[in-house]
């Protein structure tokens, strides 16, 4: 932080270097021409001095413009070349001073004026050299007023002397007032830049690290993607079916899984419902799919009930161990056994339930309202198990509640189980690969310009 503050004071200290150094050696260079240029007035005003007052001039001058040419191989800081003319002009304006009559001291007087108001106004130097040039020319008009002039000090002061030594005192205070602000100014300046470099720089490391978190997450989407049944799995243990599957973020906390027993002809199917979304959701996803391979193996458990039971156990057990004991963490899940041979399908839900279209009927087997996760009583209340004989053109739709959640329609309001039950009723009849666009265009024209909420995640399946 030093450091950085010690940039910040050096890069000041150089940008108010260069702009005094353009002010200053343009004024020089001003003060070069003009002074010689002046002496028309000299020979306007005062017909028997005008020439020595025009040698003068052309010394000082010259003096300047030597000033000039040489900073730069001596290398003279600006401040000092301008203030070379300026106290040669003091002493010069003193000279002249008093060679004069007080008629032309008072039309001198504006002269004098100009140097010190010009110096206000455009010099960029430190207070020190304002007072050196006040207290020379004070000095020098002392030694040649004395020396030269026929005035007493009440006729000097009269005919200007008293308002020069004003203006020559506001003058100081105006030099100061303006290498203050330009001081200010360029600081400002400096640390608005900085602040800005830095805002640039922060906005690139956090879209370089938002590129890096979601190449990590676009990776992380592939993986979770991998553990998804394969397609041709479904098809080749279903007559038809359909997967809705729509993540809200780039992960999902929504699953579906699908396992087999090959030496009993049993298929299982299931709908899970993590708790959250994105990373979080998703991380639970992982967790619950390996659950659930390792206890779906087991063929001692020969109900979905059992199979669920089995699952809340481990998932309170794995959160247990990972110092997580909130009771909202776990997963809902829809969890379907087909006995192929039998014709049967045997049922258990943790909060999500199975809908079942028959001879354009819908009828609902309900879940348990208990969670995949902790549970006060889980113990002594296991999950309820409903066997289903199946019968020829029967459909089968289990899901998370990210559909049924959806705000939208023109109060803003969820969808609700009522109106996707009306929608899958209206899509029964089509095969179940068309009922996928059914569903995409009822959540659209339904949720409209909002935002999604949630994952979702429907299937349908024929047996």
């Amino acid at each position: 932080m030093e450091k950085s503050t010690q940039n910040n004071t050096l890069s000041w200290e150089e940008e108010l270097h260069k702009t005094a150094e353009n002010y200053n050696i343009k004024v020089s260079w001003v003060a070069v021409i003009f002074n010689i240029l002046f002496f028309i007035t000299d020979y306007i005003n005062t017909d028997q001095h005008w020439v020595t007052f025009l040698k003068v001039r052309i010394v000082v001058s010259a003096i300047t413009f030597a000033a000039i040419m040489l900073r730069k191989p001596l290398k003279i800081a600006s401040q000092q070349v301008v203030f070379v003319p300026f106290l040669l002009i003091s002493f010069q304006n003193a000279f002249m001073w008093s060679l004069m009559d007080a008629e032309l001291l008072q039309k001198h007087t504006l002269a004098y004026m100009a140097l010190f108001i010009g110096a206000g106004m455009l010099i960029i130097w430190k207070i020190r050299y304002s007072v050196i040039i006040v207290i020379a020319s004070i000095l020098a008009n002392v030694f040649f007023l004395v020396r030269n002039s026929q005035l007493d000090l009440e006729q000097i002061m009269a005919s200007g002397g008293l308002l020069t030594g004003s203006v020559a005192i506001f003058s100081i205070l105006l030099i100061q007032t303006r290498y203050n602000l330009t001081k200010r100014e360029i600081i400002a300046r400096t640390q608005l830049a900085s602040s800005n470099q830095i805002l640039s720089d922060q906005k690139s490391i956090i879209e370089a690290n938002n590129q890096n978190i979601k190449a990590s997450i676009e990776y992380a989407k592939r993986i979770q993607e991998a553990i998804l049944p394969d397609n041709e799995l479904l098809e080749k243990h279903l007559t038809e079916h359909f997967v809705y599957f729509k993540p809200k973020d780039i992960v999902s906390g929504d699953f579906y899984w699908f396992g087999r027993r090959e030496a009993s002809n049993i298929s299982m199917i299931a709908a899970i419902d993590c708790t959250g979304h994105g990373v979080p959701g998703a991380f639970m996803s992982m967790i619950g799919n390996t659950l659930l391979n390792e206890i779906a193996a087991n063929e001692a458990l020969t109900t979905p009930a059992e199979i669920l039971f089995e699952l809340r156990t481990a998932v309170i057990e794995a959160l247990q161990q990972s110092g997580q004991v909130d009771n909202n963490e776990g997963m809902d899940v829809a969890f379907c056994m087909i006995d192929h041979d039998r014709q049967q399908i045997q049922f258990a839900g943790a909060y999500n339930p199975l809908y079942l279209i028959r001879n354009g009927e819908l009828q609902e087997t309900k879940a348990d309202r208990m969670p995949i996760g902790n549970y006060h009583d889980r113990n002594e209340k296991p999950f309820k198990n409903t066997i289903i004989d199946i019968e020829e053109g029967d459909t089968f739709y289990i899901f998370s509640d990210g559909y049924i959640d959806q705000f939208g329609g023109p109060r803003g309001k969820k969808l609700s189980s009522k109106r996707f039950k009306q929608i899958v009723m209206e899509l029964d009849p089509h095969p179940l690969k068309k009922q996928v666009r059914g569903l995409e265009v009822a959540q659209g024209n339904w949720q409209k310009d909002l935002d999604q909420i949630d994952d979702i995640l429907v299937m349908g399946f024929r047996v």
